[in-house]
């Protein structure tokens, strides 16, 4: 009886008992560290911290903490061809003939990493915010500065826009997208489309690792890779599955992220002299109807380049307000606003055909005006705004200098 009754004390006891601190840690943020890619947090980490845009680190892409080498090297041919010496040099020092794969570079971003915080601070607040609505972590919020660094004008080679990075095809499915509009350009819509669709991902694929990086490589990608490794723990995927479409940047995606967590929201530690921008405040307005823009602005007091600034989803060439698009506008240009938009529409309709036609004529000697300037010669070619991206260095087939096998260094956890 006697045991009976301390069996049920102990259990009493345990079940009083508070959780331990690392247990609490764990049930306030769900963004864990896997085992098997501390190396490649902290790699991350000195990337966005240390290294400077002119600086150049050759390392093990399986064991990115494994730190070959650091060189400066302009971001030009003779840089490039710089990064081949030294890529080659290594491959020999380090006996890596054999297996050539074995070595990458990657340009520091440290530059780009702290633009991207100072531009947060417009931001960061709001979007806050709209991750809460959804029931979603804040921490997701850091996400652009591995995508664009906050850029909402970021466009990649590959058409992937704004500061989320939404293709065309993913954000057709959350956000307005068209020959006048491009709600990826949209600091808020766009927030607002990629906590919906890291929503999904979680929903689909059960843990945060994998949605996060399906947020890079596609759920459909994930769903191939967790079939073929028998397994839905990213570490796997990123040791055992083969393809050539989960290359590099994806296997790295969910450990970039966790880097700019950790130094975004400590960033009074590694940037003590941070400034942020002061954080936009804008408010919306429905147009009902469409507007010229130059009727409503001009008696609002408003500039072009400020009105563009504010709605960035707009076209800069655009002539006319659409129909059914959210004016974002300062609280103070609101009511002006309203009142300008308010005589416009009260104007006799022979005022609004009159507009409309003088426009379009304008439109129209301007697409003459271009069909007669001489084409250009050269092509122009959009540079991706990602700053996490890293370039495969390009190594001989065969090194025929013969040297002693080194030992490479680790990154110094901090």
């Amino acid at each position: 009886m006697r045991n009976v009754l301390r069996c049920v004390l102990i259990i009493l006891v345990l079940a009083l008992t508070p959780a331990c601190p690392t247990q609490v840690l764990a049930e306030e943020s769900p963004f864990f560290v896997p085992a098997g890619l501390e190396g490649a947090v902290e790699f991350w980490k000195q990337i966005f911290i240390r290294h400077s845009f002119t600086e150049v680190v050759l390392f093990d892409p399986v064991e990115p903490d494994t730190i070959y080498g650091v060189l400066r090297a302009p971001d030009n041919e003779a840089g490039r061809a710089l990064i081949d010496r030294e890529s080659s040099r290594i491959v020999a020092d380090y006996d890596l003939a054999e297996d050539g794969s074995r070595i990458r570079s990657q340009r520091g971003a440290k530059e780009h990493f702290l633009e991207g915080l100072k531009i947060s601070g417009r931001y960061i607040e709001e979007m806050k915010k709209i991750f809460r609505g959804e029931a979603l972590p804040a921490e997701l919020v850091y996400l652009p500065l591995v995508e664009s660094s906050f850029n909402i004008r970021a466009r990649s080679g590959v058409g992937a826009v704004g500061m989320w990075q939404f293709m065309p095809d993913t954000g057709k499915k959350f956000m307005r997208i068209d020959a006048k509009i491009d709600e990826r350009r949209d600091p808020f819509a766009s927030t607002k489309a990629a906590a919906r669709l890291l929503k999904e991902n979680y929903r689909l694929l059960g843990n945060w690792p994998l949605a996060i990086t399906a947020y890079n490589h596609g759920t459909d990608g994930i769903f191939r890779g967790i079939k073929a490794v028998e397994s839905d723990n990213l570490v796997d995927l990123i040791r055992r599955y083969q393809s050539p479409t989960f290359g590099f940047a994806s296997k790295n995606f969910y450990a970039e992220f966790l880097a700019v967590v950790a130094i975004a929201t400590n960033s009074d530690t590694y940037f003590p002299f941070l400034r942020v921008h002061r954080p936009v405040t804008l408010r919306e307005v429905t147009m009902k109807r469409q507007a010229p823009l130059h009727a409503v602005l001009k008696p609002a007091a408003i500039s072009q380049s400020d009105f563009f600034d504010w709605n960035p989803a707009l076209d800069p060439a655009a002539k006319f307000i659409p129909t059914g698009y959210r004016i974002k506008l300062p609280p103070e240009k609101v009511d002006t606003f309203v009142a300008a938009e308010r005589r416009w529409k009260a104007a006799p309709q022979s005022q609004h055909t009159t507009v409309t036609a003088t426009v379009r004529q304008a439109k129209t000697a301007a697409g003459v005006r271009s069909a007669k300037a001489k084409p250009a010669s050269g092509v122009t070619v959009s540079t991706s705004q990602r700053i996490a991206v890293a370039r495969k260095s390009t190594l001989p087939a065969k090194v025929t200098a013969a040297s002693a096998k080194r030992v490479p260094v680790k990154v110094a956890t901090q």
